[in-house]
């Protein structure tokens, strides 16, 4: 295995444990994470650290601030309701737009997208691609909408809300619902049903929001923000 490659396993590593300390709590908001230390726990050099925590720092788990180095960012429940009402208003427009345009070749993209998302689900594949594979399958759905700046807008908004996704989909039962619910939405838009898909979309996100909010709210010990 070539240099590039190692550092590449072991930062993935790093990564993937630091962030399912960061969402499930065991890393608290503010707590610095000092790559020396860090480097030291996982018997790796600093290199693969620094590349996980710049890699979480794009996923909007760590801040990088002047003094400090990284620390891990506070998860706010505040912001969970209007980032998921935004999406639902949004998405839902966009999706109503698309399915009057969808082709067979748009439903059949689709269709292979959500197939991939079970197949990482039964294997138990990283939480990345459960993530990605979520954000594909909704931007496939609203693909047919041509509709270039409010896909921007969607996809400015899904990755604000990632973390918040990676958090409902590692420590709720949402990923069974949402293979249930994605399953269900392509079948309204193969039969052209804009009324029954734009309901189950709205419910789909703002359910996903809900729960997320519950759960950061138990973290947090019952303490409202």
């Amino acid at each position: 295995m070539s240099t590039a490659a190692v550092y590449k396993t072991r930062t993935q590593m790093v990564a993937d444990i630091l962030r399912k300390k960061i969402l499930s709590g065991e890393i608290v908001a503010g707590e610095p994470l000092r790559q020396d230390a860090i480097a030291k726990e996982f018997n790796v050099s600093r290199i693969p650290v620094r590349e996980a925590l710049l890699q979480l720092e794009a996923q909007g788990l760590v801040c990088f601030e002047p003094h400090k180095g990284a620390t891990a960012t506070e998860l706010r429940p505040s912001e969970i309701r209007e980032l998921f009402e935004l999406r639902a208003l949004i998405e839902c427009h966009v999706l109503e737009q698309a399915i009057d345009n969808m082709t067979d070749l748009d439903l059949a993209a689709a269709e292979k997208i959500l197939k991939a998302f079970e197949e990482a689900v039964e294997s138990g594949d990283q939480v990345e691609s459960w993530s990605e594979l979520n954000y594909e399958l909704h931007a496939a759905l609203y693909h047919p909408a041509n509709l270039p700046q409010a896909m921007e807008v969607v996809r400015s908004l899904n990755i604000k809300s990632d973390r918040y996704i990676r958090l409902q989909l590692l420590f709720t039962t949402g990923i069974e619902k949402a293979e249930r619910e994605h399953a269900d939405l392509l079948e309204f838009c193969r039969q052209r049903n804009k009324k029954a898909a734009s309901a189950l979309l709205k419910k789909h996100i703002l359910e996903a929001g809900q729960a997320i909010h519950d759960l950061l709210i138990e973290q947090a010990g019952g303490a409202s923000h």
